[in-house]
């Protein structure tokens, strides 16, 4: 039996990530790759978030995460998991900046 490959990401990113329009640049990316989920600021100085599509397009969105960000960031850290979720556990519809 084949496994599906992954459709979901869940990501944490650690560094200079706030105050440098990580959100907005993590959101254009997203949408730029036809990607649907989520993306916010913690507590903790971080930002966190989901993202659903190919797992193709899933891998450009997690090496951007990792390696550009946006131009004033400095990612010390991603911390990726990727997971195979069926459609009905996936409601996003867009990619939204949540507060």
């Amino acid at each position: 039996m084949t496994t599906a490959p992954p459709n979901f990401l869940k990501f944490e990113v650690i560094g200079k990530v706030q105050g440098v329009f990580f959100r907005k640049y993590t959101q254009g990316k997203a949408k730029e790759l036809g990607l649907h989920g989520w993306v916010m600021n913690t507590a903790a100085g971080t930002v966190v978030g989901e993202a659903t599509g190919s797992k193709q397009k899933l891998d450009v969105f997690a090496r951007w995460l990792r390696e550009e960000g946006s131009p004033k960031s400095k990612v010390l850290e991603a911390k990726l998991s990727f997971e195979n979720r069926s459609p009905s556990e996936i409601a996003f519809r867009s990619f939204d900046i949540r507060k």
